[in-house]
């Protein structure tokens, strides 16, 4: 945020309802209420023109905003490390991610948060479990401070809300130019089932892929993607 607050323009982030410095809330933890907390924020600020960038569940975050509240006011969407179309298997998407991982991650949610938001920073979020990675602990220390920051009810229901909802049509209706960014080594959020179809849903993508890189190559990598970014915006 700061390379582009340097680069003149204005940065505006929000923390997810229940997650970050956002209340806790037990209600509206799914992707249509996130949406439309985003378009009252943006409605609000007056915001026009923008560009909403969105990573992971984020990314989701963003499709859907852009696609049923958007119109008139975004410029450009980008999405990096994107949950959309759809993560979890079924028989229309048979390639998706088993519920059974999922169910996992839910399990470890309730028996012990705390090592939950040690492990996945420490292994496949920036792929530090992989031979020769440069482990950052500044990363995953702050990873760890960011999750137990949020409400363990919204986070439980966040599972569902990223590996369940279906994106398919947000996609196909969005109108405004958008940028796909994905490692091909994202061990989150497999880029065959997501960047890959997303792309060719969107009538206006640009897809890029990052060979070798994480889910969270945003901030392992910051230098390449923030270059990217600012190109496209520009562009």
């Amino acid at each position: 945020m700061l390379f582009f607050l340097a680069q003149g323009y204005r940065v505006i982030a929000h923390d997810r309802r229940g997650h970050g410095r956002s209340t806790q809330t037990l209600r509206g933890n799914e992707m249509d209420t996130y949406a439309a907390d985003v378009a009252e924020l943006t409605t609000a600020l007056n915001l026009r023109n923008a560009i909403h960038v969105g990573h992971s569940t984020g990314g989701g975050e963003v499709t859907r905003y852009v696609a049923q509240h958007g119109k008139g006011r975004v410029a450009k969407a980008v999405l990096i490390g994107a949950v959309p179309p759809i993560m979890v298997k079924s028989e229309s998407n048979p390639n998706g991610t088993p519920i059974e991982v999922f169910d996992s991650f839910r399990q470890a949610l309730l028996t012990n948060r705390p090592q939950l938001y040690r492990d996945v920073p420490s292994g496949p979020f920036y792929g530090f479990n992989r031979t020769g990675a440069k482990v950052s602990q500044g990363l995953i220390d702050n990873w760890f401070r960011q999750g137990m920051m949020g409400g363990a009810k919204a986070q439980y229901d966040c599972i569902k809300a990223f590996s369940e909802t279906d994106f398919t049509a947000d996609l196909k209706s969005i109108e405004v130019p958008t940028l796909v960014m994905h490692g091909d080594d994202d061990q989150v959020v497999p880029i065959a089932d997501s960047a890959l179809l997303s792309a060719k849903l969107l009538p206006h993508a640009t897809l890029k892929v990052y060979q070798g890189l994480p889910h969270g190559m945003a901030s392992t990598h910051p230098d390449r993607i923030n270059a990217d970014l600012l190109q496209f915006i520009k562009s």
